[in-house]
């Protein structure tokens, strides 16, 4: 016996009915069973045959702020990878691979030390991050 030679054993595949084509397809009803709501068409997802739907009977609950920003964070623990000296601004930390993407700003908060000197701008800034930035000689600029 070859590959080519296989095939399926007799009377185990039969022919596909085309549901709703007429009579022509499986006789009479078509295989739907006479009348009702599953003979004449489909019903939408989720239907309960009249029944109040799940999806309405559940309580809703919460809120979804359209005009929500999406404010990356960065704590100041984690400038310290760059050189003293250096001007850190969203463009930067994307580069460098801090942050993937500035999405709607950048926020620098307090958590950690820094032991460099650095000039960071950033969207928002923190008190406790500000105040470790200019604990450092650095200066915290607001873009």
């Amino acid at each position: 016996m070859k590959l080519h030679e296989l095939k399926f054993a007799e009377g185990s595949r039969g022919e596909r009915t085309r549901k709703g084509r007429g009579r022509s397809s499986k006789g009479k009803t078509s295989g739907r069973g006479q009348k009702g709501q599953k003979a004449r068409g489909k019903t939408r997802l989720g239907f309960e045959g009249g029944q109040m739907p799940l999806y309405r009977r559940i309580p809703k609950r919460g809120f979804t702020n359209i005009h929500r920003k999406d404010i990356v964070i960065v704590n100041v623990n984690e400038l310290n990878s760059f050189d003293n000296g250096a001007e850190v601004t969203p463009e930067v930390l994307i580069e460098t691979g801090i942050i993937k993407n500035a999405k709607d700003g950048v926020k620098i908060l307090g958590e950690g030390k820094l032991e460099k000197k650095l000039n960071v701008k950033a969207n928002k800034f923190s008190e406790s991050a500000k105040k470790a930035i200019e604990d450092a000689g650095g200066k915290a600029e607001v873009i």
